[in-house]
């Protein structure tokens, strides 16, 4: 059985730089922290990825190293390598 088309956002690393690329759109505040809310709702309602997806992506930029996720889950901060990946 084939799906009628591939989901854009299935591999976590197109996801991950996708997730990147809406917290670069972010002007961070305070000390630097970009909050939770501006990158998934883009990611889920705008470009149409699942949560899952999501998730994934999110995962793989911590363990890239890309960026940190405060322990309260409610900011990010970018990391000198996740802004790396746009110069």
């Amino acid at each position: 059985m084939k799906m009628k088309s591939d989901r854009p956002y299935a591999e976590p690393e197109r996801a991950a730089r996708r997730l990147m690329e809406h917290a670069r759109d972010f002007e961070p505040i305070q000390d630097g922290r970009i909050y939770i809310e501006k990158i998934n709702y883009p990611m889920i309602y705008q470009d149409m990825a699942t949560p899952a997806e999501y998730w994934a992506g999110l995962q793989f930029a911590i363990n890239q190293g890309w960026i940190e996720c405060h322990e309260s889950g409610t900011f990010v901060r970018m990391k000198q390598a996740g802004a790396d990946l746009f110069a």
